[in-house]
């Protein structure tokens, strides 16, 4: 299937809404077509043009999703819309109601021991018939990756959420998807910390707003530094994409 797409800086975004996402994802698990799915922000736009191989590795994602209402503002504002922002949070909530319909199994994989911990606890206890086979936190060096790899495989999950950092749960999706035996495989950024209790989801009047960031900065002011590559994102949206529209 031809996936539509709006290219941003030569990265192709999705332009489906979440409904034809989570029909186009759930066929690709039961059919175990290997993706790596990306929910794209204007921070992680904004390291591909900084860095031309965290370019390389979005390009190669088997689907980029609209996450940040920055994206969606600049697929609009160059006349290529996309049908909706595909939150990550949302997407991956969706994806776990079909797989307790359908019996997928499901790895968590990121944050410290007690948010993954408590994430485990609170997803069971929302999703009883869920089958969570696995979960490990993601304090852990490139040593020990072959463990991990291994432990992943051998719980043989149909989800894999990956909860570290941009700079490193995309990059290490990319590096070892084809050793890992999965279906689809989703960096979930900071997701965990909301499940497990330890930080609260903005109100849907404020993502209505697209001020979910501003929320998010209250919570962890230490996050301000890269809020500074919003304003430089568009800046970068009206100087150089404008010029090819």
């Amino acid at each position: 299937m031809m996936i539509p797409t709006v290219s941003l800086f030569g990265i192709p975004v999705c332009k489906w809404g979440m409904e034809d996402t989570v029909r186009y994802l759930t066929k690709a698990v039961e059919e175990r077509r290997k993706h790596q799915v990306i929910t794209a922000n204007p921070i992680m736009v904004m390291a591909g043009l900084n860095d031309p191989k965290y370019l390389a590795m979005m390009k190669r994602a088997e689907l980029i999703v609209p996450d940040g209402a920055g994206v969606v503002w600049a697929a609009s504002h160059i006349g290529d819309p996309v049908a909706e922002r595909v939150s990550g949070f949302d997407l991956m909530h969706r994806l776990l109601t079909v797989g307790e319909e359908r019996g997928w199994k499901v790895f968590l994989l990121g944050a410290s021991p007690d948010i993954i911990s408590a994430s485990y606890e609170n997803l069971h206890k929302r999703y009883t018939a869920l089958r969570i086979e696995g979960w490990r936190d993601g304090y852990f060096g490139a040593e020990q990756d072959d463990e991990v790899i291994n432990q992943i495989n051998a719980a043989q999950p149909d989800l894999l959420f990956v909860g570290r950092s941009a700079d490193k749960q995309e990059p290490w999706i990319d590096r070892y998807k084809e050793r890992l035996d999965v279906p689809l495989m989703m960096g979930v950024g900071g997701s965990f910390d909301v499940i497990s209790g330890k930080l609260k989801r903005a109100p849907v009047w404020i993502q209505r707003v697209r001020m979910e960031w501003f929320y998010r900065l209250l919570q962890e002011p230490w996050r301000y530094r890269r809020m500074l590559e919003l304003p430089k994102f568009v800046v970068r949206v009206v100087r150089d994409l404008e010029k090819v529209q």
